[in-house]
C-alpha cells in the first residue's frame, strides 16, 4: 500500500492490524514485542513531548533500539529536523558536523551526548520534515542529504512492489539505521507490508541474532553477507536475503544462494531515498527498475536517474553542488552502466573517482590521498581496493610497513575501519599513471 506519511502508515496499521508484532527486540535477555497498535501510541506520547520541548533539529545516534525507532518517527511527526548519526564515527568529525546540519538537541548514549553538547548548534527555521543522511558514512567531508518522509515512503512503496513483503514476515534489522539503506530496507520496507521488524542487537550478536529472532527476510551489505555466510549462521526459516550498499562478488551471491531460495541484489543511492533497481531473477547483476523511475544512460556511460516521488530535496547548505547533480532533472549518479534489450540495468563501473565499500560506506579517493599526500611527503603512491581492503600502493618508500602506518595515523584515527589503510603493498615499478597524473588503479599489484 502506498502510504505519503509516517503517520498514515502507523495510523493505518494500527487500525486495521492493532494487535499485529510490529516490533521484536530482547529485553532482560528475552525477546519482547511491540504491536503497532503499541508503537503507534508510543510515538504518538513521544511526539506531544519534543513538540513542547521547544528544539528544532534532532541529531540521533541510531543504534536499532525499541527507544530509537520510536524517537525517530516520534520527532519527524513532531515537525522537527532529524540527523542519523553515526555513534562509531571519531569524535572530532561529529563535532564538525553537528553545526553544519544545525542540530541543537541530541539522542543517544549519554555519555557521547555530554561529550558532544558544546558543539550543539542553534537550531534551524526551516527544518521542518527534513531528514538528514550522509552521502558516504558520517565522516568530515560528508555531505548531508535532505530527504522527507514523503519521499522515503515513496522509495519503500517502489521497492515494495518489486519485492513484497508478507504480514507473517519478520525482517531481521542488523544494519545501520544511520545509512538510508538501512533505514528503508531495514525499518519501512517490513513496516509498509504490515510485517514485523526483529531489532538486531548489535554486532556482537552477529553469531546468534539469526537463531534468536527466526526472521524470514534479512537486508545486509556484503561484509555482513559474508561473515554470515562464512560462519553458518543463516537460519533456515530465511526465504528472503536482498543485499545491498556496496559491490558484492558473484561468488558470495552464489553462495547466499545455497542458503536461501530467494536472493536479490539491489543497486540505490541515498539521493533516490535508498533503491533504484532490483535483481529479481537468476542474473544476479540484471536489475529491474523499481517503478517510477527514469533510468538512462548518458553518451560516456553515466547511469542518469530521473524521479518525482523520491529524489532528493538538495545537499544541505550547498546549493551549487546540489545544481551540479541535479542539471536537467537528471541525477548524475558517477556510476558507469548500461540497459539491456529487456530494460534491465547493469551497473559496469565507477565514473566518479571513489570506493564504494563492503559497509556500504564511499571513500572519496582525491580527497583521501590528498590527506595522505601531506603525512607522507613526496613519494610515488596510491589507494587501492584488495578484496574488500583499502591498501597504500607505494614506490620507492625505504620506510618500513610500522613508519609508515606511523606516519598516516592522523588519518587512520578519523576514518571509519572500513576506509582505513589495511597494508601496505610495495610496488617493484612507478606507478602508472595516465596524462592528466591519475593513478592507473586496474594495473598495480594489489596482493601483500
Amino acid at each position: 500500500m502506498r502510504f505519503s506519511s509516517f503517520e498514515e502508515l502507523f495510523h493505518h496499521y494500527a487500525e486495521r492490524t492493532p494487535d499485529a508484532p510490529a516490533l521484536r527486540y530482547e529485553e532482560g535477555g528475552a525477546p519482547r514485542m511491540m504491536t503497532y497498535a503499541e508503537l503507534e501510541r508510543a510515538i504518538t506520547l513521544r511526539a506531544a513531548e519534543l513538540r513542547a520541548g521547544g528544539k528544532t533539529c534532532l541529531g540521533i545516534f541510531a543504534d536499532r533500539s525499541r527507544a530509537c525507532v520510536t524517537e525517530i518517527f516520534a520527532a519527524v511527526r513532531a515537525g522537527v529536523q532529524i540527523v542519523l548519526l553515526d555513534a562509531d564515527a571519531p569524535l572530532p568529525i561529529l563535532r564538525g558536523l553537528l553545526p553544519y546540519t544545525d542540530v541543537d538537541s541530541l539522542w543517544g548514549d549519554a555519555s557521547l551526548c555530554d561529550e558532544l553538547s558544546g558543539n550543539l548548534a542553534r537550531g534551524v527555521r526551516e527544518g521542518k520534515g527534513k531528514i538528514l543522511f550522509f552521502t558516504s558514512g558520517t565522516t568530515e567531508r560528508s555531505k548531508a542529504v535532505v530527504l522527507t518522509e514523503k519521499s522515503l515512503c515513496a522509495s519503500t512503496y517502489n521497492g515494495a512492489t518489486l519485492l513484497p513483503l508478507l504480514p507473517q514476515d519478520t525482517l531481521l534489522c542488523i544494519l545501520p539505521l544511520s545509512h538510508v539503506f538501512g533505514f528503508v530496507c531495514g525499518l519501512l520496507w517490513a513496516f509498509s507490508c504490515g510485517a514485523c521488524v526483529a531489532l538486531g542487537r548489535g554486532a556482537r550478536h552477529y553469531i546468534n541474532d539469526c537463531v534468536f529472532f527466526r526472521p524470514t527476510v534479512l537486508p545486509v551489505v556484503p561484509l555482513q553477507l559474508s561473515f554470515l555466510l562464512k560462519q553458518n549462521l543463516l537460519n533456515h526459516e530465511l526465504r528472503l536475503l536482498l543485499v545491498g550498499a556496496g559491490d558484492c562478488p558473484a561468488a558470495l551471491l552464489r553462495a547466499a544462494r545455497m542458503c536461501v531460495a530467494n536472493v536479490s541484489f539491489g543497486y540505490g543511492l541515498t539521493e533516490t531515498s535508498s533503491g533504484v533497481a532490483l535483481s529479481l531473477g537468476d542474473d544476479p547483476y540484471a536489475m529491474t527498475v523499481c517503478p517510477d523511475y527514469d533510468v538512462t544512460i548518458a553518451p560516456d556511460g553515466e547511469i542518469l536517474v530521473k524521479v518525482r516521488s523520491c529524489m532528493m530535496k538538495g545537499y544541505y547548505k550547498c546549493p551549487e553542488e546540489t545544481n551540479t547533480a541535479l542539471a536537467g532533472g537528471m541525477l548524475s549518479t558517477g556510476d558507469l552502466g548500461r540497459i539491456d534489450e529487456k530494460g534491465r540495468l547493469y551497473v559496469t563501473g565507477r565514473k566518479k573517482d571513489m570506493f564504494v565499500l563492503s559497509d556500504g560506506t564511499k571513500l572519496f579517493l582525491p580527497e583521501a590521498e590528498a590527506e595522505l599526500g601531506k603525512l607522507l611527503g613526496n613519494v610515488d603512491f596510491a589507494l587501492v581496493m584488495a578484496g574488500e581492503n583499502v591498501v597504500l600502493a607505494i614506490h620507492g618508500d625505504t620506510r618500513s610497513d610500522e613508519e609508515l602506518f606511523a606516519a598516516i595515523a592522523p588519518y587512520q584515527n578519523t576514518r571509519p575501519r572500513t576506509q582505513q589503510v589495511a597494508h601496505i603493498l610495495r610496488q617493484r615499478s612507478p606507478l602508472p599513471r595516465t596524462a592528466a597524473g591519475k593513478a592507473k588503479r586496474w594495473a598495480l599489484h594489489t596482493k601483500p
